[in-house]
């Protein structure tokens, strides 16, 4: 009963925000507590959202003022010379323009950290995106694919559940996949070249040189271009504390934004101007995150995802058994939009591994199956975690419209590792 209601409340809420019949934050809300209330949870659900709401709240509180920093980074002109020189090295080619933006995605995807790659690197393209008339559907598409990739490094959240979970170490369990893990980041740059040749067709290459950017991206009375140095400074003062995690995450921005207002806007009517031009995105993307929180509070408190762990793993034949690795790579990418990291690696994966050291498959094959796809290629896709908001939601795109537009792709990457890693011995049939 609770793995049916279970996969009922994710179900139909995937299909009421593809479908666009509601929105995220409303579906977020309304699908998990219409179904715990079906299962007879009513009078400890309100306890459950709590407990959902303050597992997500330092993330909120993160998300609001990185999306505060970075659009006041923004108004002030910082990100203005990178793009002007940008510019100038793409020559207004889309499709060098995609390429590029995979390869700074990969490269700022190297601190582990999804939330803080996506700040980062939308914040810095997507005005070039909006200056040469890209769609962000692209740009979000790309990031994802490249985020994705980058996620299954050793200190990225799946992979170090997976050693925990299997008591293993990187050695055994991601050096085998190494190959595979190439292979992703060469079809990441292939899905962005051919991403990127559909955005020249349809626009040309644009004969754009660096100066015409003296047209501001962004209100001309916010710049602030003798403040460049102090604000880059500061951006990279604080993106060293976040990988180094001097402070909580949600304290450094917190301080740093409030360092950012008072030196570029030291009047208080400016400040507050600032402000109400930011504020329209900071709830948008915090609203998400705090409904997230209820969606993911009642399934966990439910144990609805745990039913479901339990009922997915009993539906194995017997005959399929030897094909259980190459079973859990295949699906570990869509499972990211119905298991948050957490209940997969700590929930279903001890039963899959225990699984398959009963028919005598290695349990080590069965880790490196997942984190081809479980919350690494597709945790950018899942709203199940809190930055695939941060991305939506920085890029202006909708999440349906996210997930139809990049799906295959970001699908494409497991199924190119997976048959990489078949023929490297990473996984065995």
């Amino acid at each position: 009963m609770l793995a049916l209601l279970g996969f009922l409340t994710v179900g139909i809420f995937l299909v009421l925000i593809m479908s666009k019949r509601m929105s995220v934050a409303v579906a977020l809300i309304l699908v998990p507590l219409v179904f715990a209330l079906v299962g007879g949870f009513g009078p400890e659900m309100g306890q459950m959202m709590l407990e959902g709401i303050q597992k997500v709240a330092p993330t909120g509180i993160m998300v609001g003022f990185a999306v505060l920093y970075f659009g006041l980074m923004i108004d002030a002109g910082m990100f203005d010379p990178f793009i002007r020189r940008m510019i100038r090295l793409v020559k207004g080619d889309p499709l060098k323009v995609a390429v590029g933006t995979a390869v700074l995605t990969m490269i700022v995807a190297l601190d582990g950290d999804g939330a803080s790659t996506f700040m980062i690197t939308i914040s810095a393209l997507l005005p070039l995106y909006k200056r040469l008339g890209m769609s962000q559907l692209v740009l979000a598409g790309i990031v994802c694919l490249g985020a994705g990739v980058m996620n299954i490094a050793p200190w990225g959240g799946p992979t170090a559940r997976a050693m925990t979970v299997l008591n293993t170490d990187a050695t055994h369990l991601f050096n085998p996949v190494i190959p595979a893990m190439i292979a992703g980041i060469v079809w990441v740059l292939f899905a962005s070249y051919l991403l990127g040749k559909k955005e020249r067709n349809r626009l040309g290459i644009l004969n754009i040189q660096g100066d015409e950017l003296a047209v501001p991206i962004g209100p001309e009375d916010s710049k602030r271009p003798h403040l460049f140095w102090f604000n880059l400074v500061l951006t990279i003062v604080l993106i060293a504390c976040l990988i180094k995690a001097v402070l909580p995450l949600p304290i450094l921005f917190m301080v740093a934004f409030a360092i950012a207002l008072l030196v570029n806007y030291p009047k208080v009517q400016d400040q507050q101007e600032r402000l109400a031009s930011h504020a329209g995105n900071v709830v948008l993307v915090t609203t998400m995150i705090f409904a997230a929180g209820i969606f993911t509070g009642i399934l966990t408190g439910t144990k609805m995802i745990e039913a479901m762990a339990s009922a997915m793993v009993s539906v194995i034949p017997d005959a399929i058994a030897g094909y259980l690795p190459v079973l859990v790579a295949l699906v570990s990418m869509p499972l990211s939009l119905v298991f948050t990291p957490d209940a997969f690696y700590f929930g279903v994966l001890p039963i899959l591994s225990e699984t398959a050291s009963n028919f005598g498959i290695d349990p080590l094959m069965v880790g490196r199956a997942a984190i081809l796809g479980q919350m690494t290629t597709g945790f950018p896709l899942s709203p199940l975690t809190a930055s695939t908001f941060i991305l939506v939601g920085l890029s202006g795109v909708s999440l349906g419209e996210h997930q139809r537009f990049i799906f295959k792709w970001a699908f494409g990457t497991t199924i190119v590792m997976t048959i990489v890693a078949l023929l490297t011995g990473a996984i065995t049939i």
